[in-house]
């Protein structure tokens, strides 16, 4: 498995925008009320109005790709509408399985896309349109896409990018779309029972991979407050990534440990180690802003986005969940399942007061691509037995902690 997920297919993508594009030339009709709204909100709000024009007047026909570009925010918003009426057909190009990224790629890196994709008001009519589209994605009609042809998510070209699937989740090929209800149920599937063994189940001093990921690294002596916006360091800034939480003070001088979750990759969360659910909460935020980035159109997509994973841990869509470990010599540790761009959904499953065992399930993510972290207080030191880049399976070993 490529810890990176599969090698793009620029023309790929290419053709899937132009089909999209065909789709609304001349359509003046917008159904969605989501989308009627963000319309009425961009037309009637001069500020809004005029930045939306400033940044598609400087959007090329083509990018540097030879990809066709959205160059009007009607367009835009016509594509959105189109978008949120199906679920994403599989293709192993990274963007084509994020649509609305597809549409927004070319200015999420430009300084003037960044400002406005931080603004919250933006922020507020994509959760409405999303709200909509998840709607969808979780109706038996989004699961026409679960099927065994090129562009189904159970055909040879997807599973080969999901080796020992039947093997590894609860499905049946013998059922129509495998058992699965809709896209989200195939998207938040479960592990068999046998699946993916805790290692080292009773030895505390033993850390596992929360999620099934790619580890991207590991930051020492982390700051309560620092510049996470600079691109060349992306360091961690404590009190922006846990919300202002009280409890970020504990963390200071610590450890963050951080991995990336393929669109491939199993979606569900689990405890990295035995303990008490202290807090468990969502922070909303962003879902498309990226730091400006001049280089960005000569990357692959998965590159830019995947080099950007430490600045979505401060602004993005995220849940916390505290857990105050058995082994007083961890003590308090924090999780944080990142949203990355379309929905960015975060389910907890788990409660304050709650014991969960080390590899116990603690929640999902839903529709969309994701990062997470493990933070852990300057008094613990633990010994990492994962190197950036390479990938590991939930509820296996990912650190061990030095006992003097």
């Amino acid at each position: 498995m490529n810890p990176h997920g599969p090698v793009i297919d620029q023309c790929g993508v290419a053709k899937r925008m132009e089909r999209l594009l065909h789709k609304v030339d001349g359509c003046e009709e917008i159904k969605s009320r989501a989308v009627i709204a963000f319309k009425d909100t961009i037309e009637n709000d001069p500020e809004l109005y005029m930045r939306f024009h400033k940044n598609f007047d400087g959007a090329p026909q083509y990018d540097a790709r030879g990809r066709l570009q959205v160059r009007d925010y009607l367009t835009m918003l016509q594509c959105f509408d189109k978008i949120i009426e199906q679920a994403p057909a599989h293709d192993s190009n990274f963007l084509v399985s994020l649509p609305f990224t597809t549409i927004l790629h070319w200015w999420m890196s430009t300084p003037d896309g960044f400002t406005l994709l931080m603004d919250r008001r933006v922020n507020d009519h994509f959760r409405l349109i999303f709200a909509e589209w998840s709607k969808y994605l979780v109706s038996p009609k989004s699961a026409s896409v679960l099927n065994r042809g090129p562009e189904g998510w159970l055909g040879k070209d997807a599973m080969c990018n999901m080796p020992g699937f039947v093997d590894l989740f609860e499905c049946d090929p013998q059922q129509r779309h495998w058992g699965f209800t809709c896209w989200d149920d195939f998207f938040s599937r479960r592990l068999r029972p046998n699946a993916r063994p805790v290692e080292h189940p009773a030895d505390s001093t033993y850390i596992t991979s929360a999620c099934e990921s790619t580890v991207l690294r590991c930051s020492y002596d982390v700051r309560d407050r620092d510049k996470f916006w600079l691109k060349d360091v992306l360091p961690y800034s404590l009190t922006h990534m846990l919300a202002a939480d009280p409890l970020a003070n504990y963390f200071i001088g610590g450890t963050v440990y951080q991995a990336f979750l393929s669109h491939y990759y199993y979606h569900r969360w689990h405890a990295p180690v035995s303990g008490t659910i202290v807090k468990a909460y969502v922070v909303p935020g962003t879902y498309f802003a990226v730091l400006s980035d001049p280089d960005a159109p000569s990357k692959p997509d998965l590159t830019a986005f995947y080099e950007q994973q430490p600045f979505f841990t401060h602004v993005a869509t995220r849940a916390i969940i505290f857990i105050l470990a058995d082994d007083p010599r961890i003590g308090l540790m924090c999780f944080l399942a990142v949203g990355m761009a379309e929905v960015s959904s975060c389910e907890i499953m788990v409660r304050p007061g709650d014991h969960v065992s080390k590899g116990d399930g603690m929640g999902t993510f839903h529709f969309g691509g994701s990062t997470h972290a493990l933070v852990f207080g300057p008094q613990v030191k633990l010994e990492f037995l994962k190197e950036p880049g390479e990938f590991v399976e939930v509820r296996s070993s990912i650190a061990r902690l030095v006992v003097d």
